[in-house]
């Protein structure tokens, strides 16, 4: 990759971090080196299975408790954000990835996890060529107006409004 970008994948709609997985497996099968951290999530999910078989070209590093709220965090959930932050620190500016995707991380933002400052400053520090890719709802005007392209994602219409349970290899 010659020219990163910033994308945000934002919204209320479902696919945010699909869509971001997405781009994880086209970059990888194009012989690029992705790395995804996450905040907030925790968990053996399908997706996090299917990328290990991806090793080689996607690392994906959980940094959350798998715990979201919409009360005032924990100690031990910021705790485990700051973790993600400054892995994060590490990461961005390393050289070993050609896309770093940052899940969940506008809501780590909204709940207070991080600062709004703090996600800047790692886009603000993101070298030329790396593409970097943050998700989650309620991304901050200053993120959408740092980023090169927004995608809303919009709900109109999911069957899980009508009650259909999350399915295995589907939803998670």
């Amino acid at each position: 990759m010659q020219d990163g970008q910033v994308s945000v994948f934002t919204g209320n709609g479902k696919g945010k971090t699909t869509s971001a997985l997405g781009l994880a497996l086209r970059a990888a099968a194009a012989g690029s080196r992705v790395f995804i951290l996450q905040f907030i999530k925790k968990g053996d999910y399908s997706e996090i299975k299917a990328l290990g078989r991806l090793s080689d070209r996607i690392t994906v590093e959980q940094h959350g408790l798998g715990r979201f709220t919409t009360e005032r965090p924990a100690p031990e959930d910021i705790q485990a954000s700051l973790r993600g932050l400054e892995r994060a620190r590490e990461v961005i500016p390393s050289g070993q990835y050609d896309v770093v995707i940052l899940d969940e991380a506008n809501v780590a933002v909204k709940l207070g996890l991080l600062g709004v400052q703090e996600l800047v400053g790692l886009i603000l520090s993101k070298p030329d060529r790396l593409h970097l890719v943050i998700t989650g709802r309620y991304a901050s005007p200053m993120i959408i107006d740092l980023a090169d392209r927004v995608t809303e994602f919009k709900p109109r219409k999911h069957y899980m409004q009508k009650g259909v349970a999350a399915r295995e290899g589907i939803e998670f």
